[in-house]
């Protein structure tokens, strides 16, 4: 599988576009700020676009759907929506077929209520769930719980080969494997969800005493 990250803007905001290279199939995900730059791509690679996903319906992620829409044909999928092209609803554990793979979706609410992660091949885009070094920000003790049962009951339950690309530049590198983190990410690293909680609530603290940007 051909995965492709391009940064878009915004807040260090990524969009991708990830290719099953034997039938030419693609997706794009998040593709925020810079659509054509993405769409432009997938044609001169000789790509056809089957589908458009947004991780989750915050504005730094779906800025650039409208566009995207008229460059494609497609209406860019969110958590619920029905695709068009399959019938496929877009939840969790529906599958959509990409060529010869297949795309696995996975409802992670926790930063939202409609954050989904797209399981494809070996890669996982995480949108804004899971970032590397870091995961994504709640509001209410109730999201960092759903967050936290997403990370661990749905996310890490993938094999550790799994490449994380996630929605934004917030990390060390701009990619990583489920295997680092599970060794690195302070988040991923403590003991149960009242750890992982007060790590949240102490989080600048946390930075500044390790150095973390």
């Amino acid at each position: 599988m051909f995965v492709k990250q391009f940064r878009t803007g915004g807040d260090r905001n990524f969009g991708y576009l990830a290719a099953d290279e034997p039938s030419g199939d693609a997706l794009i995900v998040d593709a925020s700020y810079d659509p054509c730059s993405i769409a432009e791509y997938a044609v001169r690679q000789g790509y056809r676009i089957r589908y458009v996903f947004s991780s989750h319906g915050h504005a730094d992620h779906t800025n650039g759907n409208e566009q995207m829409e008229r460059l494609t044909g497609l209406k860019p999928l969110l958590y619920g929506d029905i695709c068009p092209v399959t019938g496929v609803r877009v939840e969790d554990g529906a599958v959509l077929p990409l060529g010869s793979l297949e795309v696995q979706i996975m409802h992670t609410p926790g930063h939202t209520r409609d954050s989904i992660c797209l399981y494809v091949g070996d890669a996982l885009f995480t949108g804004d769930t899971l970032f590397t070094g870091k995961v994504g920000g709640t509001c209410t003790d109730e999201e960092a719980k759903e967050e936290y049962e997403s990370l661990h009951g749905r996310i890490l339950q993938l094999p550790v080969a799994t490449t994380v690309y996630s929605g934004h530049d917030y990390g060390e590198r701009p990619h990583s494997t489920l295997a680092e983190e599970k060794v690195s990410n302070p988040f991923l690293l403590q003991s149960d969800f009242e750890a992982f909680l007060f790590l949240k609530n102490n989080w600048a603290a946390y930075k500044k005493a390790n150095g973390i940007k």
